[in-house]
């Protein structure tokens, strides 16, 4: 049997990468970026050099032909301050802007060619403002079924993705429905924890909770893509999923991502670094 052709934008960015063995190994894997290597000058085998963010979809609509689904990881990042996701500054919109601008052409490009489903990397930020209300104690679990709501432009652009490719998921496009997938894509680091000072747990309550293990990862891409049936009560092919572990401290809800895509979260970040955990809450400063 022949293996999916899936095409893998960004491949060469961190969360790509943290996957981008198993899914090379189980998949024709297509990988695009802007640059042959990764971040640290590693070569990214076969890339295909090219940039989505242009216009012309002519540029490089031959590499999603004849593929099965598209992972979208592609980030256009702000100049002067690329690794502050939650600046609001006038350039960090315009990057945004762009972002929005690659989402639409990947969506278009992958209905023009006939593409049966996207998944986006979306991120967690696209709702963000929940979370003030969680941690003021007004609000207990967030689920992807609630409108998303962010107070940066990081956020406002996954939530673009997302309101976007339902237009595509909804057949109002040319007639025909992309099967749309979006990734709210939590904490994908095993070192958060070791950045939260002694005492502060909220601050741990959050990197636990947000935690997402690089085997979960994998196996979420890979339910993500291969899951027949994503279609909606409404028969819309749409599905928003947080991308997190199965970790006791949760404050997202991955309950449709259990259902509709049999994802079984084999990791819980309460398990994996309980020792640190204890560490910080011992050092917790009782109230005067």
């Amino acid at each position: 049997m022949a293996k999916r052709r899936v095409v893998l934008v960004g491949a060469g960015g961190y969360v790509a990468q943290r996957m981008f063995p198993e899914l090379r190994e189980r998949w024709d894997l297509v990988p695009i970026d802007v640059t042959e290597t990764t971040r640290d000058g590693t070569p990214i085998p076969g890339v295909v050099v090219c940039d989505l963010s242009r216009p012309n979809r002519d540029e490089y609509r031959a590499h999603f032909r004849g593929a099965d689904a598209i992972i979208h990881c592609g980030f256009v990042r702000a100049a002067g301050n690329p690794s502050n996701f939650t600046d609001n500054s006038d350039a960090k919109f315009w990057a945004e802007h762009q972002n929005v601008a690659m989402a639409y052409n990947v969506y278009r490009t992958a209905l023009e060619e006939g593409v049966p489903r996207v998944v986006v990397a979306s991120s967690n930020h696209a709702a963000d403002y929940y979370e003030r209300l969680i941690w003021a104690g007004r609000m207990e679990m967030v689920t992807p079924e609630m409108a998303p709501r962010s107070d940066n432009f990081y956020g406002w652009a996954k939530a673009a993705y997302e309101l976007l490719g339902f237009v595509f998921a909804t057949g109002r496009v040319d007639d025909r429905h992309l099967e749309i997938v979006q990734w709210r894509i939590g904490g994908p680091r095993d070192d958060d924890i070791d950045h939260v000072a002694p005492g502060d747990v909220p601050t741990m309550h959050r990197a636990l909770g947000a935690f997402l293990s690089r085997r979960d990862q994998v196996q979420q891409a890979i339910r993500m893509v291969e899951t027949e049936h994503i279609a909606d009560e409404h028969g819309v092919p749409f599905l928003t999923v947080y991308g997190i572990s199965g970790n006791t401290h949760r404050f997202w809800s991955i309950a449709n991502a259990r259902d509709k895509l049999g994802y079984v979260p084999e990791d819980d970040s309460q398990v994996l670094f309980a020792d640190k955990i204890a560490a910080i809450a011992k050092a917790k400063i009782s109230p005067r």
